[in-house]
């Protein structure tokens, strides 16, 4: 009977370590988990503060996954064939010379229009041109008209044009000559942005103007013909022009005249070439 007291009174005795025991383990690993899971927290913390106060980390985490996928992308686009995918460019739209004709006055878009058909032209890269003609042209007090005639006769609106005696661009201005004017653009390469070119041409003729004292031999000396007998007739077509385009803006049907032929530098013989860019360069000076 002793014996099995004792037998019992053991077993309740093990029974009770045993659960003290687990009791203990379990509060440990409690403790263990809480205290782990909050160094997580402040590592967290940590990690997000050092983020939010290195900008410029955030910029190149940000700029890796968006090369990342854009990569990505442009591996799924030229393995479909669309070459395009890796040169576009959203913003070219900005460097482009275009207008909407339907948001000019309508002495402007009338003038955009005709110049379009007659030297076959889109009417929206000419609409740009006729704006700044004349916004330009009401600083510079020059007739925007005119200025629109010396581009027709000059370059019929091709912005690339260039004459054997260096004369470049929409007013074929004499780069070489004027590249002082060119610098607040630049440089000379600008000769070759539509309105860069008609800022600088229109400068030219305002000088050129003022030195001859009138329109007529403002255009003499604009084409380097000052001091030559004859300026092949230059003066009269660009003025015959700018006829016909002030009667377009004011709702009348051009005349258009047969005219003598002019002699414009890049077609001129070689010695009257020459004596053309010396007339230009002596201007500029």
């Amino acid at each position: 009977m002793t014996a099995r007291l004792e037998i019992l009174s053991l077993a309740r005795n093990t029974g009770a370590a045993l659960s003290l025991f687990a009791r203990d383990i379990g509060q440990g690993l409690l403790v263990v988990s809480h205290n782990t899971l909050a160094l997580v927290g402040l590592a967290v913390v940590a990690l997000v503060f050092t983020f939010a106060s290195q900008v410029d980390l955030q910029q190149r985490l940000e700029g890796h996954a968006l090369g990342w996928l854009h990569d990505r992308e442009e591996a799924r686009a030229m393995a479909e064939g669309n070459t395009l995918f890796a040169s576009n460019e959203p913003d070219a739209v900005n460097r482009a010379t275009a207008s909407d004709p339907k948001d000019l006055p309508r002495q402007q878009a009338a003038i955009a229009h005709w110049l379009a058909g007659k030297y076959r032209v889109a009417p929206e890269p000419i609409s740009r041109l006729v704006q700044e003609a004349w916004s330009v042209g009401q600083r510079a007090q020059v007739e925007p008209t005119l200025i629109l005639a010396i581009m027709a006769i000059e370059s019929s609106f091709n912005p690339f044009a260039q004459s054997s005696v260096g004369a470049q661009g929409l007013m074929q201005v004499l780069t070489s000559v004027h590249n002082d004017k060119y610098k607040a653009f630049g440089g000379n390469l600008a000769a070759f942005d539509p309105i860069t070119n008609l800022r600088v041409g229109v400068q030219v003729l305002k000088e050129n103007i003022q030195r001859a004292g009138s329109v007529d031999e403002g255009l003499k000396h604009y084409v380097g013909a000052a001091n030559l007998p004859d300026d092949g007739g230059y003066a009269q077509r660009v003025l015959a022009m700018h006829e016909q385009m002030k009667a377009v803006a004011a709702g009348r049907k051009p005349i258009d005249k047969p005219l003598r032929e002019s002699l414009p530098t890049k077609s001129a013989p070689p010695e009257i070439e020459a004596r053309v860019t010396d007339e230009r360069v002596a201007l500029a000076r």
